[in-house]
């Protein structure tokens, strides 16, 4: 074999190694894995109507509260999964200083509405126009979890359906006395 041929079959051993490589690294990370950008920064801002229209939600007026916004949608099945630990945390701390907010992401308010009543959800589910709230928050899936802590910066984010317990954790690290 010529010295040409040698060069090129090495060059495209080169190339096949390298791409090889790095197809075997991306592989190894999980996709759904992205890093929470807004962790410890302010919450971005938001004043959002409810699905239904009858009032008003502010994030600015929650200060001093422990605020959980859960980004949501009526055809998200995974949303589906977690609605009982939601119902079960508004019911449980809506009177001690903890507040649970819904936006709806990716849908219309009809359908949110229409979910929302056939479901029986009674916390505040709130009408993100364009979803640029849940640009603001980067939300790259559903359901995303935000947990914001008293003085208005996020503390936690929660990729995926959100339990009971990891509620409970989270609420006693933000505010212990509303979880006792």
């Amino acid at each position: 074999m010529s010295v040409r041929r040698w060069a090129a079959l090495g060059a495209i051993v080169v190339a096949v190694g390298s791409i090889a490589a790095l197809l075997g690294f991306g592989l190894t990370h999980d996709p759904n894995v992205v890093p929470a950008a807004l962790v410890g920064r302010q919450a971005p801002a938001f004043d959002l109507a409810t699905v239904d229209g009858s009032q008003r939600v502010q994030l600015d007026t929650l200060r001093g509260e422990v605020v959980i916004v859960n980004f949501w949608a009526s055809w998200c099945l995974a949303c589906r999964t977690e609605q009982p630990a939601l119902a079960d945390t508004f019911n449980r701390y809506r009177d001690r200083g903890v507040v649970l907010v819904g936006i709806s992401f990716q849908d219309s308010a009809v359908d949110a509405r229409a979910y929302a009543s056939s479901s029986g959800i009674t916390w505040p589910l709130l009408n993100d126009p364009g979803s640029r709230t849940g640009l603001a928050y980067g939300v790259t899936g559903l359901p995303e979890t935000y947990f914001i802590g008293p003085g208005g910066r996020v503390d936690h984010k929660e990729a995926g359906p959100v339990t009971t317990q990891l509620v409970d954790r989270e609420v006693r690290r933000l505010q212990p006395e509303a979880a006792g």
